[in-house]
């Protein structure tokens, strides 16, 4: 059996990959590279190997369609708990693309978020690094082993990211980085994300691949507007054209993420056991936060809010009128819609 037919059996037994070394080892599918990220687990007590049933296990990446059935995380493990955002644009970017994700970063990460991002050259690199220079918490998902410096140029910024955040792959230690696991490594940077945000993208930027799939999984898109000369705005100005919201600074994200973040921690509260004392002060109840990204911008029928929610109509009617009360939506002809809070 290969890697890839090993990692398939994993996406469908995940069960059968449990956290102790001893247990692996005695699994049915003791081979070379299990064995191989074994031995790399062991080497230091900043490795960490999580599986999707493992209470550590981010709940906005369980949630996507094919979330990875392992991670192998180097750095800060707690790194994964707080809410996150995802922050991409060019490998090509311009200095006032540098100073934009930078400035994002940190606004956001002085907010609270995490920044999420694929350690590239060019605008990921920016976001982390300001994060960084911020001491804050940044994630960075990698198209290849986590042991893996890629490119060779971000050596520094690798270990400077563990600091406080983490390192992550789905990808077995010291496989190299080839075209094909980048499309990959993006539906990780998005599905950790409650949004993504493009700061600077051609029409043929990879980071669009990033955007798309965060639309995929029902998470906001935001897009920074630039010049209509220069072609490095072109793929932003095309997202907002198709919906993505507008972003001048990180108030335009935390105005639209707020209450979705709160969410997030109530979900840890209840898989990580903080404190209730911590949470009692979230003026956002957690079973309408729900409920809000079941509703769009545009039109959105009772129907498919309950079709996204998962919750019964009477519930969902319920909590709907609780929204509308508080300003969050408002009835529209044909159903409803989510309203921009000031």
């Amino acid at each position: 059996m290969d890697v890839e037919e090993l990692r398939q059996r994993l996406q469908f037994e995940p069960d059968a990959l449990p956290l102790s070394s001893q247990s692996l080892r005695a699994c049915k599918i003791d081979l070379d590279k299990v064995d191989s990220a074994l031995d790399w687990l062991e080497q230091a007590d900043n490795h960490h190997l999580i599986c999707l049933s493992d209470p550590l296990y981010p709940p906005m990446l369980q949630q996507i369609y094919d979330p990875p059935s392992i991670l192998f995380v180097k750095g800060q493990v707690n790194g994964l708990l707080p809410p996150s955002i995802a922050i991409v644009g060019s490998r090509n970017m311009s200095l006032h693309g540098a100073d934009t994700a930078a400035s994002l970063a940190r606004g956001l990460s002085c907010s609270g978020f995490s920044i999420t991002s694929g350690m590239a050259a060019g605008i990921d690199g920016a976001a982390h690094k300001a994060v960084v220079a911020n001491n804050g918490v940044t994630l960075a998902v990698l198209g290849c082993g986590v042991d893996v410096v890629y490119p060779k140029r971000h050596k520094s910024l690798y270990d400077n990211i563990q600091q406080d955040g983490c390192i992550i792959s789905e990808f077995w230690p010291k496989v190299s980085p080839v075209a094909g696991h980048f499309p990959k490594r993006n539906r990780i940077v998005s599905g950790l994300s409650l949004g993504t945000v493009v700061v600077e993208a051609a029409r043929k930027s990879g980071s669009l691949i990033t955007a798309r799939l965060a639309m995929e999984q029902n998470r906001e898109v935001f897009a920074v507007p630039g010049s209509t000369v220069a072609g490095y705005h072109q793929g932003c100005h095309d997202l907002i054209k198709n919906g993505a919201k507008l972003v001048e600074d990180a108030a335009d994200i935390i105005e639209e993420l707020g209450c979705l973040s709160e969410y997030h921690l109530v979900q840890l509260h209840h898989r990580h056991h903080i404190q209730a004392s911590e949470m009692s002060n979230l003026p956002f109840p957690s079973q309408l936060a729900s409920l809000l990204t079941s509703v769009g911008y545009e039109t959105t029928t009772v129907d498919t809010v309950v079709e996204h929610s998962g919750k019964p109509i009477d519930l969902v009617l319920v909590e709907l009128l609780e929204l509308e009360l508080q300003g969050w939506v408002a009835v529209v002809p044909g159903g409803y819609v989510r309203l921009k809070r000031s």
